[in-house]
């Protein structure tokens, strides 16, 4: 029996855990909510990697090979190109598939507007967002996972240490990689806990929503999956196909951490995971490394799509008529304003709630949506992380670094990748 419970690989428990959760959420709807902390340890325990990970991956990835300095510019750029034409056409679908089902047609807006005020007073002005990139402490950018702040520093430290000659850049270069290799193992760890923490993320999301809320807002669940799906199969896929990325290999590697995604509805909690499958299929580690932790703030496919649905989902349910030219326009916005926020909580329906506001809408709309938003979070989260994982791709194929000959991961307690970028 024992050796038949370890030949379970991790992608099989998620799998067991989250049928349980679903079970326990609709049968204990009340009781469920106090396995709240069970799967609070997990993401903090999972939070609590992503500084460590990203900053020594991320320095040993540029300062590794002296010329890597070089190609970080171009390699910006690359993926710049690429995260503004994923989320231009995430916009763009969203907005089609709005406007075709109609999904806020005959919900009723008799919820208070509090809730969207408030959301709507922590939006971020663009100068804000551009400032909020520069740390004044990398310290209290750790502490509060600021992913953005970490990778531009972690960026900064790298090209001072290829200035430092000799010995002292070769014991920081050690020291880092040390710390890199200890950190996946670390992330091994932890994830051997992910199916309980995962269960009781899912007993809580579908306890705390109900079945009454999911058939009024069914629809616009149903809008948002449906536009999602379109968005990976018109988009993602063709950049899969044109990047020539082995579709298996990645699907293999992307599946866990997507499932981690969805069930936690947490980019954070899937990101170690992600970057060492990524890394497993052929993609460089100052790639990976750089890549990842951009996208985070600036390759929101999913988030971005939800907005585009969302926003006008507002304005049908209040009875308003919104011209394209307006819908444009609010378009232009919310991809200004949904770049860098990646670490404020409930930033999606905190941008929502901004727009909504400057476009004169109805807040009542955000606390309409709040009651089925976990469960539209988990699609859109799922995809953010899809998406990303294929930038990390379509990027390392751009450079001519992707290795084909690179074997997929197991979902088994994988080994690290080996600490050497490929070249």
């Amino acid at each position: 029996m024992v050796s038949l419970l370890r030949r379970v690989s991790l992608t099989q428990w998620i799998l067991v855990a989250m049928v349980v959760g679903i079970a326990i959420g609709w049968a204990f709807p009340v009781s469920a909510q106090e396995l709240k902390p069970l799967s609070n340890v997990f993401l903090r325990m999972i939070k609590s990697l992503i500084a460590p990970l990203v900053f020594a991956t991320l320095v040993v990835g540029i300062a590794g090979h002296g010329d890597d300095v070089k190609k970080v510019g171009r390699m910006a750029l690359k993926a710049i190109i690429y995260f503004e034409l994923a989320t231009t056409l995430a916009l763009v679908i969203g907005l089609l598939a709005v406007n075709l089902a109609r999904p806020g047609d005959g919900v009723g807006l008799n919820a208070g507007a509090d809730k969207g005020a408030e959301f709507a007073a922590k939006e971020k002005t663009v100068g804000e967002i551009f400032q909020h990139t520069f740390p004044t402490s990398v310290v209290q950018a750790a502490a509060e996972n600021d992913v953005l702040q970490i990778v531009f520093w972690a960026i900064l430290f790298a090209v001072a240490l290829t200035q430092v000659p000799g010995q002292p850049r070769e014991t920081m270069l050690g020291v880092l990689e040390a710390l890199a290799e200890v950190m996946f193992k670390f992330t091994g760890i932890v994830m051997k806990y992910a199916p309980i923490g995962i269960g009781a993320a899912i007993a809580v999301t579908v306890g705390h929503s109900g079945v009454g809320v999911l058939l009024n807002l069914g629809k616009l669940i149903l809008t948002l999956y449906a536009a999602l799906v379109v968005f990976m199969l018109v988009v993602l896929l063709p950049a899969a196909f044109i990047a020539r990325v082995p579709l298996r290999k990645f699907a293999r590697a992307v599946k866990e951490p997507a499932l981690i995604a969805f069930s936690t509805t947490s980019s954070e909690a899937a990101l170690p995971k992600a970057m060492e499958a990524m890394q497993g299929i052929g993609v460089p580690r100052r790639i990976v490394a750089f890549v990842m932790p951009t996208g985070y703030s600036f390759n929101l496919d999913g988030t971005t799509l939800y907005l585009a649905v969302a926003s006008v989902f507002a304005a049908q349910a209040a009875g308003i008529e919104l011209a394209w030219d307006q819908q444009l326009m609010m378009m232009l916005v919310l991809m200004l304003t949904s770049k860098g926020v990646a670490g404020v909580p409930r930033a999606s329906l905190v941008i929502l709630s901004g727009t909504l506001a400057s476009f004169h809408l109805p807040l009542e709309a955000v606390a309409v949506i709040l009651g089925v938003d976990e469960l539209m979070d988990m699609a859109r989260t799922t995809v953010n992380l899809i998406g990303n994982c294929l930038a990390t791709c379509v990027v390392a194929r751009w450079e001519g670094e992707f290795d084909d000959a690179a074997g997929s991961v197991t979902t088994r307690d994988p080994a690290p990748p080996d600490a050497t970028p490929h070249s």
